[in-house]
């Protein structure tokens, strides 16, 4: 690994310069937004959770953060905002009883499950991810915290690949409330 970047005024411009292309992966045409340095250099991960935080409205009961690097994410906006975290998880990974949700993603389908107790009716939720691509994620995130009477006040991510229109399909599903760190 590289020697830390310089800090400097624009803390937007480090995050971006510490998020690393792979090309061709995980399937030949898919340019991977790799974001391991960002993890691993100290001040970049806390000035990506700064930034992600100041786009929280306020008061927020719950912070959500989806498996896996959503967590990385939403667990210190958790933190930072003084709300509790609930993880939204692959299915058979939740101890108890979950609800589930299936989606397309833009090179696949998954599946997501909540712990049918982890929200409550009128709960303000932050939904926190690593990336927006084409929305399906997110939109999944919201039906299951939908489904529990929560409110879904906001979304925010790290970074928005704004060239998979995924705003424009959370919109149409009534999600308009959305703001990207980083959008590309």
């Amino acid at each position: 690994m590289s020697a830390p970047l310089p800090l400097g005024p624009d803390p937007v411009a480090r995050i971006e310069a510490l998020i690393r292309d792979v090309p061709d992966w995980p399937k030949p045409g898919v340019v991977f937004k790799d974001i391991t340095p960002l993890l691993a250099d100290a001040e970049g991960f806390r000035l990506a959770v700064d930034q992600i935080t100041a786009l929280a409205p306020t008061p927020i009961d719950i912070v959500v953060g989806m498996e896996a690097r959503g967590f990385l994410f939403a667990a210190p906006v958790a933190l930072s905002l003084g709300a509790g975290f609930v993880p939204v998880r692959k299915p058979g990974k939740l101890p108890s009883a979950s609800i589930e949700e299936s989606f397309a993603l833009e090179y696949g389908h998954a599946t997501l499950a909540m712990h049918t107790d982890a929200l409550w009716p009128g709960a303000r939720v932050l939904v926190v991810d690593d990336i927006l691509a084409t929305g399906g994620t997110v939109g999944a995130t919201a039906s299951l915290i939908k489904r529990q009477g929560a409110e879904l006040v906001h979304v925010a991510v790290l970074m928005e690949l704004g060239f998979l229109n995924g705003r424009e399909a959370l919109a149409q599903t009534g999600i308009d409330a959305v703001s990207a760190v980083v959008t590309v």
